[in-house]
């Protein structure tokens, strides 16, 4: 049985199923043999088991009614034949399949392979997208035909089934919970403090003389009377947040607003890139810090030259991202949509901007800390009140842990609002996940 079992990992549909499914896909599978010349199915013979070829060589004759570009073809072992039975609405056989030699066939009943790993509704999801991808890309089926079946679920499956936005990423982060993952997180948190401990509160590194201990940072974090005027219990430690969090939100939705555009049109229009393009790359480079002096000569008041310094950098990471997701689009896509008459303005809806989507999300992941950044810098140069100011005021008035406390609250803040990004990507993007799980990607 491990010999089996080591060959259904290797196959194309169910590398990812763990050993204790694939014992049980065992359980119910049959080894069958074959001689020389004998049919194992014709086409139109019903499609209820699918085959995983053990030993010798198959030929695999697609019928003319399948719409395949290469109707013959020769598997060998560890492919997978029968395929039909996971096809959605699929009654019948599409091949004729004959042994060349003597072959050697494992049997699977596609329902009982279904009912098996509906326990686990997206390592089924998983199983069957990557069907669909072997049937296109290796057997050269239409990618219409080539629908697979639903997953069958039944009690807590089915309840997962229904899942949909808040709930389905609850359910996700259960399963993150039971995964090595955040346990390896903490391990990671638990060096990175335990070193700093050591080095600044037991060994004293010289390089830690005037650096607080995290145990220090903690006691004046977390008390109720601050030595130097900031902690949970002040209200002035959210007044900080909330300025820094409205100025991001703002600064954020000015770039995204403006950069989500500027870098389609760059990606899009080669005229567009043609003027515009040098002139951005030139800019691009220019630190934020040197644009200080003229943000505070063009725009009055303190929170205007804020603003301007963290939405322009987060627009140049906005938009150029956004350029190279309209660049990796394969251009057979528009022509093909062209040739069947869809207009410009169909092509760049339809095409150009999905297509973009998974470039323009990794773009605005890296505009929202790329954001804080230049908040922190402005903050430091042109505020009177945020976390940025915080650090900065501590350090001229000597109050070093709250320089530390204002970094981390820095870094969780942070942290979480490049959380909602990238889970407002995942929204939007389901079919991204589909897409990639076609492409045998996990």
């Amino acid at each position: 049985m491990m010999q089996l079992r080591e060959l259904l990992k290797q196959t194309a549909i169910l590398q990812a199923v763990p050993d204790e499914l694939l014992d049980k896909v065992l359980e119910r599978a049959s080894l069958e043999s074959f001689s020389s010349g004998d049919v194992i199915y014709r086409v139109g013979e019903p499609a209820r088991d699918l085959f995983v070829l053990v030993e010798g060589e198959v030929e695999h004759a697609l019928g003319p009614d399948a719409g395949a570009a290469v109707l013959v073809k020769i598997v060998k072992r560890g492919d997978v034949i029968g395929w039909a039975a996971l096809l959605k609405g699929q009654q019948q056989r599409l091949a004729k399949t004959t042994a060349r030699g003597q072959v050697s066939l494992l049997r699977i009943n596609g329902e009982s392979l279904l009912e098996i790993l509906s326990a686990d509704p997206e390592l089924a999801e998983d199983v069957l997208s990557r069907c669909a991808n072997m049937v296109v890309e290796d057997f050269s089926l239409p990618s219409w035909l080539a629908q697979v079946q639903e997953i069958p679920r039944s009690g807590d499956a089915a309840e997962t089934a229904r899942l949909t936005g808040l709930s389905l990423t609850m359910y996700r982060s259960a399963r993150w919970f039971q995964s090595p993952k955040p346990y390896l997180m903490l391990v990671g948190f638990a060096i990175f403090f335990g070193s700093w401990f050591f080095m600044s509160e037991v060994w004293h590194f010289w390089r830690f003389d005037n650096l607080p201990g995290p145990w220090e940072v903690l006691q004046e974090w977390f008390s109720e009377d601050p030595i130097y005027g900031l902690s949970f219990y002040t209200p002035e430690y959210y007044q900080h947040i909330w300025v820094s969090l409205r100025r991001i939100m703002i600064a954020f939705a000015i770039a995204t607003i403006l950069g989500v555009p500027f870098g389609l049109l760059l990606g899009w229009s080669a005229q567009f890139r043609s003027y515009m393009f040098p002139l951005f790359e030139t800019l691009r480079p220019i630190p934020i810090l040197a644009w200080v002096p003229l943000a505070i000569i063009m725009f009055t008041g303190l929170e205007s030259p804020v603003l301007f310094l963290t939405a322009l950098a987060s627009f140049y990471a906005t938009a150029l991202n956004t350029m190279l997701g309209v660049e990796s689009i394969d251009e057979s896509y528009p022509r093909a949509a062209a040739c069947l008459g869809a207009s410009r303005w169909q092509v760049f809806r339809y095409i150009i901007i999905p297509g973009a989507l998974p470039y323009m999300f990794t773009g605005l992941q890296i505009s929202i800390g790329v954001a804080w950044f230049s908040l922190v810098a402005a903050e430091m140069v042109s505020g009177e009140f945020g976390l940025g100011y915080v650090i900065n005021t501590s350090y001229t008035t000597v109050r070093y842990p709250t320089i530390v406390i204002g970094m981390v609250t820095l870094g969780i803040v942070g942290y979480i609002t490049s959380a909602l990004v990238r889970l407002v990507g995942d929204q939007l993007m389901q079919w991204r996940v589909r897409e990639l799980a076609l492409g045998g990607q996990q």
